[in-house]
């Protein structure tokens, strides 16, 4: 049994919430510049320049992306062969408290969702918890900015809807979230499961490289398929028109109930953040 001491996560988490704030995946940004090559529409082609010439200040001056720093989303794989010593949940807070402090970032976070009190620190995170074989843990913080989650939708279709009734439903989301989830975007999709499992498996192909397919060729080329017919829609970076409306769409699926074909589409913007550490 191998231990770690609660404040190794806590450091690891803070570093993350600023590093994510301010560092894209080089995922991203390869697919960013790959639209400013290949997009003809000329303003469409300057927004994909104006995003470009964003992060790249963003990462020389150590400075947010976004003024959307986001709610934390820390996800944790956990060796089944590790013991934390301390507070799990409380020192992975406290990496979020120290990191939106110190990296003067937005606090963004509410008590309660309908007295709407701002906790001013930007806690508590969205903890996403997985036991793995090993001993070590991996952290993975992903800022998640609220214009694209606001556009996000999960449906519970019937089996009978099948194949054709989840790309009508994908597509669908993504028409009508329209400019509004600050669009070039990255399209995860959770498919089976149960009502939340879904929704859970949307968020997590969201920190899955866009440069990395589905292992199973079925899916690998639904998500080359919606793709294609996402950037034919016609909405385009920021709204504007043009043909660079998603960077990818990653899907992850599981087994669900014979009853049941649950699909959620978590929108992401083009600033989709995530950075991860091991330890």
């Amino acid at each position: 049994m191998r231990e770690i001491n609660a404040q190794e996560i806590t450091s690891a988490v803070k570093r993350l919430c600023m590093e994510a704030n301010s560092f894209l995946p080089s995922d991203i940004k390869e697919r960013i510049c790959a639209g400013c090559q290949n997009e003809p529409w000329d303003l469409a082609k300057n927004i994909l320049g104006i995003i470009k010439e964003n992060y790249e200040i963003a990462e020389e001056k150590y400075v947010p992306i976004c003024q959307d720093t986001g709610v934390a989303c820390v996800f944790l794989e956990i060796g089944q062969d590790v013991h934390i010593n301390g507070d799990l949940n409380e020192a992975i807070n406290e990496g979020v408290r120290q990191g939106y402090g110190e990296g003067c970032l937005r606090k963004s976070v509410v008590k309660d969702p309908l007295d709407r009190v701002n906790t001013r620190d930007n806690t508590p995170a969205m903890i996403y918890y997985e036991i793995v074989p090993g001993d070590k843990v991996k952290v993975t913080v992903a800022p998640k900015g609220f214009g694209s989650e606001n556009m996000s939708q999960l449906k519970m279709l019937k089996p009978s809807d099948g194949l054709q009734g989840v790309k009508d439903f994908i597509l669908k989301v993504v028409e009508e979230a329209g400019p509004n989830p600050c669009p070039p975007i990255v399209v995860g999709v959770g498919v089976g499961g149960t009502f939340d499992k879904a929704a859970y498996l949307a968020k997590k192909a969201l920190m899955r490289s866009t440069n990395v397919r589905n292992s199973d060729p079925f899916y690998a080329e639904l998500e080359n398929e919606l793709l294609e017919k996402i950037n034919q829609l016609g909405i385009g970076p920021q709204g504007v028109g043009g043909m660079n409306t998603a960077l990818a769409v990653n899907i992850e699926q599981m087994a669900t109930h014979i009853a049941g074909l649950p699909v959620a589409v978590n929108i992401n913007c083009h600033v989709t953040r995530h950075q991860s550490a091991e330890l």
